[in-house]
């Protein structure tokens, strides 16, 4: 099926148990470093996460966090067994959506050739995606598409469920979050023979795990 269209979704590639474990560690983490900053108990670092991701501002999320890369590991043999190609881990990414939150529609940097979002749980907020491959976005930061943009398929997950898509070719996007919570995350990976192996291994960085940038 990803073959064919470039998307997937994957019933069940996470157990709800561990789905629902991972969300209420992130939720937690976020409670604790928002306290921590706001006392001024310790510094702002990536590792502890941020509130300043321009995609998504004032919404938690974390780059690389221990948990998201291990879980991005675990889930190399289900998605190499879906796409049918060889691929390595490039990051892992993570948010904890409030009402309100919209993302727009967009395509990813190549270290997110092929991507997943996976519901760890909370409200539910379907995720559109435009198989067509075509470019639509006219602004993305002004959400300007546009005006023949096709409407997408609506993709509605279940806690666990994981969709798989190729990031780099087709656009995605969620309409404005009317529920109260919603855990998400992204699990990227490359292509071991695609152009973008050897410079996007682990996102560039040294090893999985560390923030962006350390080499």
């Amino acid at each position: 099926m990803f073959r064919n269209q470039k998307y997937q979704v994957i019933k069940n590639a996470v157990s709800y148990d561990l789905a629902n474990f991972i969300l209420n560690y992130f939720l937690l983490k976020r409670d604790a470093v928002g306290f921590m900053y706001k006392h001024n108990i310790h510094s702002q670092s990536p590792i502890l996460g941020t509130w300043t991701d321009e995609q998504i501002p004032n919404t938690y999320s974390c780059y690389a966090d221990f948990v998201m890369e291990t879980l991005m590991v675990k889930m190399l043999p289900v998605m190499k067994k879906h796409t049918g190609l060889d691929l390595i881990p490039t990051y892992s990414y993570a948010r904890a959506y409030k009402k309100g939150d919209c993302l727009h529609r967009h395509k990813d940097r190549p270290s997110c050739e092929i991507s997943t979002t996976v519901n760890l749980g909370g409200d539910p907020w379907p995720i559109f995606i435009d198989g067509t491959g075509a470019n639509n976005v006219v602004n993305e930061r002004q959400n300007i598409v546009k005006p023949n943009a096709p409407k997408g398929t609506k993709v509605l997950l279940e806690v666990g469920d994981m969709l798989v898509y190729s990031g780099c070719e087709l656009e995605h996007w969620r309409e404005p979050f009317d529920g109260n919570i919603c855990g998400q995350v992204f699990l990227h990976y490359n292509h071991v023979n695609g152009p973008f192996a050897d410079k996007n291994r682990f996102d560039g960085r040294a090893m999985l795990g560390l923030p962006s940038g350390i080499k």
